[in-house]
């Protein structure tokens, strides 16, 4: 218990302390305008690090979510704005080609036990390569659904509206505490991410299991690039470069470990959250570059991989425990009564 909520109390201590100091230098974040604008700028983000959490969780890793939410951007503006399709059929069929991306993905990685690292970079490769083909340049897309579906939201008290996308990835992260904590599907992803062996052993099937979770994570990844695409009335070849290392930093710094086996959706939402009030306080400030964005999660980066490392050493030294020495000579010339031999036979138990 300690082991699975310790790094998810570190998560959110770090978040109230980095809230309440910028509540000191800008008593504008008191507003839920503002918390709004968070979910709403990272929703596609926090989408996507829910399938990162599912992945990471089972010790693989998945760099294709960036180059998937280009594809989805560029395939939905080509089929709405030249060929007329409805984005009520387009956002089906798109998301069936992520998921079946993915799980061609993860077929790969078991069958041929190959890292996932280099399967991803492959599929990363390759569906930025054909969002290049579809077109190099940035195409809008213009259509009444795009329109009602970007302005629409729900006023909440203090001047706050909460945006159907920020509302959306709420509920993905719901779901996704539902699946990894409730469900027999999330019970394997961390079994196989604390010891594949023993998972097989334990009769659990690692090919699906890695089918359905790459599966869930392109999936997730493409239903990222609808959100984007709404978010920015257009698919550009371009778009999400960069996304799938800002997704592994919300996954680690909302406390999964990259070894795998241990973590939470919810860390992961805080992960998120506490990229979008850095975020948004130097946009407050005015006189910093977006780039110190970059700089303040790589040193939080350092910071939770050293703490990580730190637990897991720690819980290591925990879980051994020391094993009687016996003197075989000594006790093949003296025989030992049934309960001295009881004794020797239990390690680590001493009065």
């Amino acid at each position: 218990m300690i082991k699975r909520n310790l790094p998810l109390m570190i998560t959110i201590g770090v978040f109230v302390l980095g809230y309440l100091y910028c509540l000191t230098q800008f008593p504008g974040f008191a507003s839920t305008r503002v918390i709004c604008n968070i979910l709403t700028d990272n929703a596609f983000l926090g989408i996507i690090a829910v399938g990162m959490t599912f992945v990471i969780l089972s010790g693989g890793i998945d760099l294709s979510v960036g180059s998937v939410i280009a594809f989805t951007g560029v395939f939905l503006a080509k089929v709405i704005g030249d060929f007329g399709l409805s984005p009520l059929l387009a956002f089906p069929l798109v998301l069936v080609m992520g998921c079946a991306f993915g799980a061609f993905m993860g077929l790969l990685i078991d069958a041929l036990k190959i890292p996932a690292f280099i399967i991803t970079l492959a599929g990363m490769f390759f569906l930025r390569g054909v969002s290049y083909l579809v077109s190099e340049e940035s195409i809008p897309i213009n259509h009444p659904i795009y329109d009602t579906l970007s302005s629409l939201a729900w006023k909440i008290p203090g001047g706050g509206r909460l945006s159907a996308m920020g509302l959306l990835m709420l509920a993905v992260v719901v779901i996704g505490i539902f699946l990894a904590h409730r469900t027999r599907f999330g019970n394997q992803v961390y079994a196989i991410g604390g010891n594949a062996t023993s998972a097989n052993l334990m009769g659990i099937s690692t090919r699906s299991t890695t089918i359905r979770i790459y599966m869930l994570s392109t999936g997730l990844a493409t239903l990222a690039g609808i959100v984007f695409s709404i978010y920015t009335q257009a698919g550009y070849a371009l778009a999400g470069v960069g996304v799938e290392l800002d997704a592994i930093a919300s996954v680690v710094i909302g406390g999964t470990l990259l070894s795998g086996g241990v973590g939470t959706v919810l860390g992961t939402l805080f992960g998120v959250a506490i990229q979008g009030l850095i975020q948004t306080y130097i946009n407050f400030d005015g006189t910093l570059s977006s780039w110190w964005t970059k700089i303040a999660i790589g040193i939080l980066l350092f910071i939770f991989i050293a703490l990580q490392r730190g637990l897991t050493v720690l819980w290591e030294n925990r879980q051994s425990s020391p094993v009687t020495r016996v003197n075989i000579c000594a006790a093949i010339k003296t025989p030992l009564r049934v309960g001295e031999a009881q004794e020797i036979t239990r390690p680590g138990i001493h009065g």
